[in-house]
C-alpha cells in the first residue's frame, strides 16, 4: 500500500505549493492582472453569447482562411508577452548601474530574456508567418483548401498548446534561465534540475510537432493543387517563398526534434549526449540546434521577401522587375542557408580552414539577397510608386535590412566576430534583421491582405501612427547596441558598474517606449478599423489592385475560394484576367468537397499540453494516461471519413452570381 505522501508524490510529481513563486511580487502582480483579464474575456464572450459560434465557426474549423487568421491572432497575442519581457529588460538595464540593481532578481532577469527569444521566434514570428502562407497561398495557387485540412487545424492547435505551456512557465514554477537556446551545460539537470528547461524542451517539442506537420502539408498543397497552367515558374513569388520556407521547415525541424529530445534524454534517463561524462560532448548540441537555427532564420524571413514583392509590384503599378532572378535567388539562399550554421560559433575552435569555409558561405548567401533588393528598387524605377502603408513598410524594410545585412557581413570574417561574438553588435544586428526584415514585412502583408481577410481596410491615421513609432523606436533602441557592442559590452548582463555606458541604455530603452506606444496604436488601429468598417469598407472586391490570384476572388473569399478552377497563364494572373477582360468560366466546374468542421484538432491540442505539463513535473500516471488518450482521439478521427458533403454547380450558381458580377463591373 502507497502511504499519503508516496500516492500525492505519484499523482503530482515535484509539482507543490512551493512551486508558486509567490515570493515575486511582478509575477503575483502579473497573475492577479491576467487573471482579472481573463475573467473580463470569459465574461464578455459569454454575457454575448459566443461560445457557441466560436466553436463553430473558429475553434473547430478546417477552412484554411480562417485558420491563418487564428495562426495570426496567436502571434499578436504573444508579441504582447515576448514583448513586456523585453521593455522589462530594457527599463532593468538603464536602472541598474553602480549601487542600484534595478527592480529584477538576477534570476528572474534571465528566465525573462530567455522567454523573450523563444516566444519572439517561435511564438510570435512562427505563426505570423505560418498564417500568411496559410491564408494567403492556396488563394494565390487557386487551391480551395490545403491538402489536409483536419492537420492544418491541429497543426495549429498544437501550437497554441506549446504557447500555452510558455506561459504556464510564468506563473507555475519557471522558465529556463538558459538563454533562448539553452545550450549545456546550462541546461543540463545539474545546472538547471528545477522545471525551467523542461517547460522549454517540452513547449519547443509540441509547437514543433506542429510547425512540422504544417510545413508537410503546404509543401504538399503548392507542389500538388495549383491551378490549371500554373507551371512552377508561372508561380507568384509568395508561392515560391513559401515553397522554399516549407521545404526547410520540413527539413530542418526534425534536426530540432531529435536535438531536444536527447537533451530530455540527458535530463530524464541520465545519458551523456551533451555532458562530458562518457563521450559525450556540449559542442555536439550547439551544432545540431544551429543546424535548425540558421534555416530557421530563413524559413522566418523567405516569406517576408514574398511580401515584399507582391507589394512592391503592386503599388508601384508595374510587372516585379526581374521574376526568374527573384525565384533563382530564393533557391539559392533556400540552399545555402545550410551551409552557413557554424558561423553562429566561430570562437568554438574549429580551426582556421573551417572558419574560412564557413565566413566565405556566410558572405555569399549575401548576394542573392541583395539581388532582391535591386529587383524591389528596379521595380519602383520609372513605375507610378504609391505609397500606402503597406508600401512604407516596405520602404523602410530596405534601409533597415541593408544595414542589418551590412553588419551581418562584418560578423561574417571570423576575427571580427572573434571581437564583436559575445557583445551587444550581435544582439544589434539579430534585432536588425528579425524586426527589419520580418516584423516590417508581416506588417506589410497585415496590411496588404486583410481586406481580402475581412472585406475593408485597416485604417491608415492609426497604421501610419504605429509605422513611425515602430521605425523610429527600432532605430532607437537597437543603434545604442552597436555602439555598445562595439566598446566591449557584454550581453546577458543584468547589472553594469561603468556609468558612462547608461545614457547608452536609457536612449535604447526610450526606443522600447516608442516601440510599445507602436503596438498600442496597432491595437487602437484594429479596434477603430472594426468600428468604422463600413467606412472603410472597398466595394470594388480589389481594395488594392493586386495583381496574383486572390484577388480575383470576393473579400472575403467564400468557404470553397473559387467555384471554377482557374485556367492561369502568367505569374500575374488576375492583372493578367483584368487586361484581356474578365470572363466567367462557361465549363469545367468540379463538385466541390467540403470537409466538415471537426472538434479533434482542439481535443488533441489540450491532451497535448496536459502531457506535455505531466512530463515536466514528473507527473507519470498522467502524462501515460493522455499520451494513450492522444492516440486514442487521433485514431478514432481517421475513421470519422463520413463529415463530409458536396456542393454542386447549382448550389454554387447562386452564390457565384453576384460575385462575377461585382468582378465584372471592377474591370
Amino acid at each position: 500500500m502507497l502511504s499519503h505522501p508516496d500516492l500525492a508524490k505519484l499523482i503530482f510529481g515535484r509539482l507543490s505549493l512551493d512551486s508558486l513563486p509567490l515570493h515575486e511580487p511582478i509575477v503575483v502582480y502579473t497573475f492577479i492582472a491576467v487573471a482579472l483579464g481573463g475573467i473580463a474575456l470569459l465574461g464578455t464572450v459569454t454575457y454575448f453569447k459566443l461560445w457557441g459560434y466560436l466553436w463553430r465557426e473558429w475553434f473547430t474549423s478546417i477552412d484554411h482562411k480562417k485558420i491563418g487568421i487564428m495562426y495570426m491572432i496567436l502571434g499578436f497575442v504573444m508579441l504582447l508577452r515576448g514583448f513586456s519581457d523585453a521593455i522589462m529588460m530594457r527599463a532593468h538595464q538603464a536602472l541598474s548601474f553602480g549601487d542600484s540593481h534595478g527592480f529584477l532578481p538576477p534570476e528572474h532577469y534571465d528566465q525573462i530574456f530567455t522567454a523573450h527569444g523563444v516566444i519572439m521566434i517561435f511564438f510570435v514570428a512562427m505563426p505570423m508567418v505560418t498564417g500568411l502562407m496559410n491564408f494567403v497561398m492556396p488563394l494565390q495557387i487557386g487551391a480551395r483548401d490545403v491538402a489536409f485540412p483536419f492537420l492544418n487545424n491541429f497543426s495549429f492547435w498544437m501550437t497554441v498548446s506549446g504557447a500555452m505551456l510558455v506561459m504556464a512557465s510564468l506563473f507555475i514554477g519557471e522558465f529556463a534561465r538558459t538563454g533562448w537556446l539553452a545550450y549545456p551545460p546550462l541546461s543540463a539537470i545539474v545546472s538547471s534540475p528545477d522545471a525551467g528547461v523542461d517547460y522549454y524542451i517540452w513547449a519547443l517539442q509540441i509547437a514543433g510537432v506542429g510547425t512540422t506537420l504544417s510545413g508537410i502539408n503546404l509543401l504538399v498543397t503548392i507542389i500538388k493543387m495549383r491551378a490549371p497552367g500554373m507551371t512552377m515558374m508561372k508561380m507568384p513569388v509568395f508561392v515560391w517563398t513559401s515553397l522554399c520556407t516549407n521545404v526547410l521547415i520540413v527539413a530542418a525541424f526534425p534536426v530540432l526534434t531529435v536535438c531536444l529530445a536527447l537533451l530530455a534524454l540527458d535530463r530524464y534517463v541520465g545519458t551523456n549526449f551533451f555532458t562530458t561524462e562518457l563521450g559525450g560532448n556540449a559542442m555536439m548540441y550547439v551544432n545540431l540546434i544551429w543546424i535548425w537555427g540558421h534555416p530557421e532564420v530563413y524559413i522566418l524571413v523567405l516569406p517576408a521577401f514574398g511580401i515584399f514583392s507582391e507589394v512592391t509590384a503592386t503599388f508601384s503599378r508595374k510587372p516585379l522587375f526581374g521574376y526568374a532572378s527573384m525565384v533563382y535567388a530564393t533557391v539559392v539562399i533556400t540552399v545555402l542557408s545550410y551551409l552557413v550554421w557554424l558561423h553562429h560559433f566561430f570562437t568554438m575552435g574549429s580551426g582556421a580552414s573551417v572558419n574560412s569555409f564557413f565566413g566565405i558561405t556566410t558572405m555569399i548567401i549575401s548576394i542573392p539577397t541583395g539581388a532582391k533588393i535591386f529587383n524591389w528598387l528596379f521595380t519602383m524605377y520609372r513605375g507610378r510608386v504609391e505609397f500606402q502603408l503597406p508600401m512604407m513598410w516596405t520602404v523602410a524594410f530596405m534601409v533597415t535590412f541593408v544595414i542589418g545585412g551590412m553588419t551581418g557581413v562584418l560578423l561574417a570574417v571570423p576575427p571580427a566576430d572573434f571581437s564583436l561574438h559575445n557583445s551587444l553588435f550581435l544582439i544589434a544586428h539579430f534585432h536588425n534583421v528579425i524586426i527589419g526584415g520580418v516584423l516590417f514585412g508581416l506588417f506589410a502583408g497585415i496590411t496588404y491582405w486583410f481586406p481580402k481577410a475581412f472585406g475593408f481596410r485597416l485604417d491608415p491615421f492609426w497604421g501610419k501612427c504605429s509605422f513611425w513609432l515602430w521605425v523610429t523606436g527600432f532605430y532607437f533602441a537597437f543603434m545604442p547596441l552597436y555602439m555598445l557592442g562595439l566598446m566591449g559590452v557584454t550581453r546577458r548582463l543584468s547589472h553594469f558598474d561603468d556609468p558612462s555606458l547608461r545614457i547608452w541604455f536609457l536612449i535604447a530603452a526610450f526606443g522600447a517606449f516608442l516601440i510599445a506606444l507602436g503596438i498600442a496604436c496597432n491595437i487602437i488601429q484594429f479596434f477603430v478599423s472594426f468600428k468604422n468598417r463600413e467606412k472603410l469598407r472597398d466595394t470594388t472586391g480589389d481594395p488594392w489592385d493586386g495583381r496574383t490570384l486572390e484577388w480575383s476572388t470576393s473579400s472575403p473569399p467564400p468557404k470553397y475560394n473559387f467555384a471554377f478552377t482557374p485556367i492561369v497563364h502568367d505569374h500575374d494572373a488576375w492583372w493578367m484576367m483584368k487586361k484581356n477582360g474578365f470572363k466567367r468560366p462557361l465549363g469545367g466546374f468540379v463538385p466541390i468537397h467540403m470537409p466538415l468542421n471537426t472538434g479533434a484538432g482542439v481535443i488533441m491540442g489540450a491532451i497535448s499540453f496536459v502531457f506535455g505539463f505531466a512530463m515536466i513535473w514528473y507527473m507519470w500516471p498522467l502524462a501515460a494516461l493522455s499520451f494513450v488518450a492522444l492516440l486514442a482521439v487521433g485514431i478514432g478521427h481517421t475513421f470519422n471519413y463520413h463529415r463530409d458533403y458536396f456542393l454542386g454547380a447549382d448550389e454554387v450558381t447562386r452564390t457565384e452570381a453576384s460575385r462575377t458580377e461585382l468582378l465584372a463591373s471592377h474591370v
